[in-house]
């Protein structure tokens, strides 16, 4: 027998997937997994990183987003559903109140923050990344905070995507979350970017669409 909170989610699900308009080659459950698990892995270097230089209260910051994460990808994944879903659809979806004029901006910032990356990658030992990043850095930083303010005007309303969009927005102004996640290098920041063009990307198409044939 499914338990309450996780069949009342499930029926979430079918009413976004039968009533909100659907992307075009919408992204995929397993892309939303991957979301989550590499923001997961990405959080946890992050936490290790901080600890290893001493900043127990920044690694403590990164871990606890990293183990609300991992809760989201098991047991939790259907809670989550709920309260982001619920989000979306009642103060947007139903209301038709998602700023979809800001999506082609965001697109463009995790375009180029994607460069940006492409470039790091390039380095060939730790001395050539500390460079590019002293060099580079504070565009980066720009392009983050310029992403972030056009996130929070697509999702204006209190709920859980706000929630999501300051809790990270304050983590890379205040506590230096987007110059570790340099630092570190790996693929998953790559990775986390790729699905959030992704589904900007896609959700922009479908509200093009949708005007098209008002």
């Amino acid at each position: 027998m499914i338990p309450p909170l996780r069949l009342t989610a499930l029926l979430l699900f079918i009413l976004l997937a039968t009533t909100v308009p659907q992307p075009v080659n919408s992204i995929s459950y397993s892309q939303y997994k991957t979301l989550f698990s590499l923001s997961h892995s990405l959080l946890t270097r992050v936490a290790n990183l901080r600890s290893a230089r001493g900043d127990a209260a920044g690694s403590n910051r990164a871990r606890l987003i990293a183990e609300k994460l991992e809760r989201w990808q098991g047991i939790g994944f259907w809670g989550s559903v709920w309260s982001v879903g619920w989000d979306y659809v009642w103060n947007y979806a139903l209301s038709g109140d998602l700023d979809y004029g800001e999506i082609p901006g965001v697109v463009s910032d995790l375009n180029q923050l994607g460069s940006l990356l492409r470039e790091l990658t390039r380095s060939n030992s730790e001395m050539e990344r500390a460079n590019w990043i002293a060099r580079n850095y504070g565009n980066a930083l720009t392009v983050s905070k310029r992403l972030f303010n056009r996130l929070l005007k697509v999702f204006k309303k209190s709920g859980a995507l706000r929630e999501i969009v300051e809790t990270v927005q304050k983590e890379v102004t205040e506590g230096d979350l987007l110059k570790d996640c340099l630092e570190i290098g790996n693929k998953d920041i790559k990775g986390v970017l790729h699905i959030l063009k992704d589904l900007a990307s896609h959700y922009y198409s479908t509200s093009y669409s949708h005007r098209q044939e008002l």
